[in-house]
């Protein structure tokens, strides 16, 4: 009886095997993002405050593509460690907005 089967009963769910395709495409965006971040500081025509903000940009970019494809933060099961990050952001956050208040004062 145990080799019975029914329809109803459901099968295990097993780990959908994610291929190389998806990681081919973030280590492209990857170099190109760095390469777009080295292209604009070697230019040399551009604003200097102007370069800061697109490197924050870039570098924020470059956190997510890297959290989501290559730390598998999109998957589920990764709410601890999201939770984690969250929390370090903003202490790391508090802690930069209170020494430039204590610098001012």
């Amino acid at each position: 009886m145990a080799s019975n089967h029914s329809a109803t009963e459901k099968s295990p769910k097993r780990h959908k095997l994610e291929g190389p395709k998806k990681h081919i495409i973030a280590f492209i965006f990857s170099v190109l993002l760095t390469f777009i971040a080295f292209a604009t500081v070697i230019s040399g025509e551009i604003n200097k405050d102007f370069i800061y903000i697109i490197l924050m940009g870039l570098a924020v970019m470059q956190v997510f593509v890297q959290m989501a494809f290559w730390m598998h933060m999109k998957d589920r099961g990764h709410t601890f460690a999201i939770i984690g990050i969250l929390t370090g952001v903003f202490i790391v956050f508090t802690c930069v907005i209170m020494a430039e208040y204590w610098a001012w004062w």
